[in-house]
């Protein structure tokens, strides 16, 4: 069997919750399945690392897609040409796109719809394009895989889709993701907060992660917090708007907030292993990938009341509502004052991620495409 896959997202050093998804997923498949040809559609030079086995076949088509005409002209007229050539039997999207100008039957991965809730923050144009296109992706796949009950529920009210037709897949965590002894937790405190103790977020700097009211949360938490804890931000500020550069300007304490723009997995895992306690305080997720990292360091963990992350957190964290700054400075403080209660959290995180692996979403991920045929 011809499996055609869009993989534009998987880029070295520059992972997101996608990329990262179908990183993870695509390596676990082409080696569970040698007996099918995958032919891997990248929009620019691709990194060797990407191609995890012999049955792959890379491809790479122009232009670069990442503008909504560039889409059009990948989604829409580049990859169906090469389809003539190949006919894949099936076409795979860990981002959710599809190919309105081919009658390959295909699979969307569909996340989230956070822009048709929240549309004001993404740009007009990829606003237009997303709210536009995605309806009409979900209408022609064959079936959709999404990442959680609660984004399954979406799409389906959304986009009056038959909820039959939707697979849920959960997200897992990285095998990089695990505890460190005190030792090493110092020195990469050493190393990022200077030598402090820090609440952390991972993320790209998006408005839907809820920053403004982490920074305004931190500032009050601040107030009484006598142990110099910081508040530490790992990921590119892609969406870096002026609401979000406001309120950072505007804070009392910014002096104590620390960006370290991207940095590698490793180091990602271990300053998550390293923090007081993962703020993960979105107001929209389809999943929350890095609640379920942080459970996997055995890292406390403050997330939002809202959309999929009390599904992934279960009991194991302090539940937040993201809109009211006095709930996640609450939250802060009671991670900062009460080891009892941090170890309490740990212990039930430790139980909460047995739920999740990349190796059980991979699995449902392959048999949404075997169902798909």
């Amino acid at each position: 069997m011809k499996i055609a896959v869009n993989t534009r997202l998987l880029l070295a050093e520059r992972l997101d919750g996608i990329g990262r998804f179908a990183d993870e997923t695509l390596k676990i498949i082409t080696a569970r399945h040698p007996e099918h040809r995958f032919y891997f559609y990248f929009d620019r030079k691709f990194d060797e690392r990407f191609i995890y086995n012999s049955n792959i076949t890379p491809v790479v088509l122009f232009p670069q897609a990442r503008h909504p005409f560039l889409f059009l002209a990948w989604f829409e007229a580049s990859l169906p040409m090469h389809f003539k050539r190949i006919r894949p039997d099936i076409f795979l999207s860990p981002d959710g796109f599809l190919s309105l100008a081919t009658g390959v039957k295909s699979v969307a991965v569909i996340h989230d719809l956070n822009f048709e809730h929240f549309p004001e923050d993404i740009p007009l144009l990829v606003r237009k394009y997303y709210s536009g296109m995605f309806p009409r992706f979900a209408r022609k796949a064959a079936r959709i895989a999404t990442v959680s009950e609660f984004s399954k529920s979406d799409i389906a009210e959304t986009y009056h889709i038959d909820p039959s037709k939707i697979d849920v897949v959960y997200n897992g965590a990285g095998s990089i993701f695990v505890p460190l002894p005190p030792g090493i937790r110092q020195q990469t405190r050493e190393k990022f907060s200077n030598g402090r103790e820090y609440f952390f977020f991972i993320g790209t700097l998006h408005p839907r992660k809820n920053l403004v009211n982490l920074f305004k949360a931190f500032d009050l938490f601040k107030k009484n917090d006598a142990h110099g804890i910081k508040l530490l931000l790992a990921g590119a500020r892609m969406w870096w708007t002026d609401e979000i550069r406001l309120a950072f300007e505007q804070m009392e304490y910014r002096d104590q907030v620390i960006f370290t723009g991207r940095v590698s997995d490793e180091e990602l895992a271990a300053l998550m292993a390293s923090a007081l306690a993962l703020t993960y305080v979105s107001y929209f997720e389809g999943f929350g990938i890095p609640i379920l990292e942080a459970f996997h360091c055995d890292t406390p963990v403050i997330t939002s009341n809202l959309t999929s992350m009390p599904e992934v957190a279960g009991n194991a964290a302090i539940l937040t509502d993201p809109f009211s700054i006095s709930s996640i400075a609450g939250a802060m403080q009671k991670i900062a004052s009460d080891p009892a209660f941090r170890q309490k959290l740990i212990a039930a995180g430790q139980e909460q991620r047995r739920l999740f692996s990349w190796e059980q979403t991979a699995e449902k991920l392959w048999d949404c495409v075997e169902r798909a045929l």
